[in-house]
């Protein structure tokens, strides 16, 4: 069983040294259901607007395109601020981190609610991101120290199962209020359980033994990170709208983010204290490791993204059935997490993460199938399947890439892995909804190239359509083209999905036993 200090580290954050005394709340399992209510409340944000998004871009007259914002402003300032939780969590101490931190995102939920146009509300959600940040490292490294050595594993397993069930329950719960009250409340749900969870924990938490430091702050490198990774995901959520290269903005921003990504990479590899250690991918099972992690879960993400609005623009669903038929997809990782992080040690773990991929290649290449007749059985048991996948795939890929880091490298390795993964998967659901987009529009051009406006069988189909009107039959014609279009798009981006699943393999391969069982407390955390 980890240590206090080992399972501090395996979350990105500093070694903290153990108190002289335990320490120990007044009452302990009303700090835990705080602290756990938190770490819902944060992941949970993570999947609650995917199924509400096309509600949300109709509500506030925008694109899908721009819909897609809300998913990817959020990572990218959660990803910006991981690397900070270090340096905040020495400076002002875990208690206080987390109370300022869990009433900032209150207060961002709030202005997400209260938006009235889609740039306020993704600015909102930005905020809300960045906040979020500390959240979960910090949560774990409270609620190791608030329990006995003996049973750490059993507090770490409880919210190991917090974040299994939290992305699973967030396109339900996310479905059933949009449908039944409003999309605004699955951000103002946030505010009671933001509230109650920073006064518990901040009272129980009282008096805790914290050393506090003034950490010497990386500027440059966060300056020259923030800049480069924003204007880069500017770029890819505007870039369809304004034209990609055709644009004048397009072309700026992404000069901006090649010159600001450049000098990040130069100042970290040279600086004595920088705020990302680029220098840790010397290490061949971290890089190879890391690669798959990242391809992995932005595949992974672009799914979690892509079905549900398929569900609702193409199928016709509603948001809370889209939510019901994509749920499946947790239910084995419920079950298996434990286990796999009993008994997957016992393993190689390259053959774990190999079966991992297999099986969620081989629910994407059944989804490059799909059509537009396809039942919720069969898209719910598709879902269910790629959960196995999804259950052997965290812990032992974790595992691998931190498997050849020296102990003291561990927290900064494992906040690297966990920085790019995020920014991965928000690259990933600018580039998909992109994709799918793009496709549907080519698709249409040439369904639409066979059609002749004086075929006796095409004005028989509008008559038809039409219920004896022209212009009303033409438009359903146009209608069914244009979900034949997008039908095709979808079953080609998860065509490529499945092989990306595939070409993960071969970077799992590239590293090299053995995988050190001293990284296992960090990997369980994977989610």
């Amino acid at each position: 069983m980890s240590s206090l200090v080992e399972q501090e580290e395996s979350y990105g954050l500093p070694a903290t040294p153990a108190p002289p005394k335990a320490f120990a709340p007044p009452n302990q399992a009303l700090t835990t259901i705080g602290l756990a209510l938190a770490s819902f409340m944060q992941v949970l944000d993570t999947t609650i607007a995917n199924v509400s998004l096309p509600t949300i871009s109709g509500n506030l007259g925008a694109s899908a395109n721009q819909a897609t914002w809300v998913i990817t402003s959020f990572a990218v300032s959660n990803a910006i601020a991981l690397p900070l939780t270090g340096f905040m969590t020495r400076r002002f101490g875990e208690r206080k981190l987390f109370t300022w931190a869990t009433l900032a995102f209150v207060i961002a939920s709030l202005l997400c609610g209260l938006a009235g146009s889609m740039e306020f509300l993704v600015g909102a959600r930005a905020l809300q991101g960045f906040v979020a940040g500390p959240m979960y490292p910090v949560t774990q490294a409270l609620l190791i120290s608030i329990y006995p050595p003996h049973k750490r594993g059993q507090a770490i397993a409880l919210l190991a199962m917090v974040t299994v069930v939290a992305p699973i329950a967030g396109p339900i719960l996310g479905g059933w209020i949009t449908d039944n009250y409003s999309w605004e409340w699955i951000f103002f749900i946030n505010v009671p359980i933001g509230i109650f969870s920073s006064i518990v924990v901040g009272r129980q938490l009282k008096g805790r033994p914290e050393r506090l430091e003034k950490p010497k702050m990386d500027y440059i490198g966060l300056a020259t990170l923030v800049l480069g990774v924003g204007a880069l995901q500017i770029m890819l959520d505007l870039g369809n709208d304004e034209d990609w290269f055709n644009s004048t903005l397009i072309v700026w921003l992404t000069i901006v983010a090649v010159i600001a990504l450049a000098v990040f990479v130069i100042w970290e590899l040279t600086e004595k204290d920088p705020i990302v250690d680029l220098r840790l991918f010397r290490h061949r099972n971290f890089t190879s490791g890391t690669i798959a992690m990242v391809l992995a879960y932005s595949a992974f993400f672009a799914v979690g993204l892509l079905v549900p609005l398929w569900l609702q623009r193409n199928l016709g669903y509603t948001a809370i059935w889209a939510g019901f038929a994509t749920a499946p997809i947790g239910i084995l990782p419920v079950l298996l997490t434990p286990l796999v992080g009993k008994y997957a040690t016992r393993f190689d773990l390259r053959w774990l993460a190999t079966f991992a991929f297999i099986a969620m290649a081989f629910t994407s290449f059944i989804r490059a199938g799909f059509n537009l007749d396809v039942d919720f059985q069969r898209v719910a048991m598709v879902q269910l399947i790629q959960g196995l996948g999804v259950a052997l795939f965290f812990m032992p890929v974790l595992t691998i890439l931190l498997s050849d880091l020296e102990p003291h490298e561990i927290a900064a390795g494992s906040g690297l892995a966990t920085f790019v993964r995020t920014l991965g998967g928000s690259f990933a659901a600018s580039l998909t909804t992109w994709a799918w987009n793009q496709r549907g529009t080519i698709h249409h051009a040439r369904l639409t190239e066979h059609i002749q406006a004086a075929d006796p069988a095409i004005q028989q189909t509008v008559s038809t359509l039409g219920q004896g009107d022209p212009q009303r039959g033409a438009m359903a014609l146009n209608q069914m083209i244009s979900q034949q279009a997008m039908q095709i798009g979808f079953n080609e981006i998860f065509h490529l999905l499945g092989i990306l699943f595939l070409l993960v393999i071969v970077f799992v391969w590239f590293a090299r036993p053995p995988f050190a069982a001293k990284v296992g407390g960090a990997a369980s955390g994977g989610h």
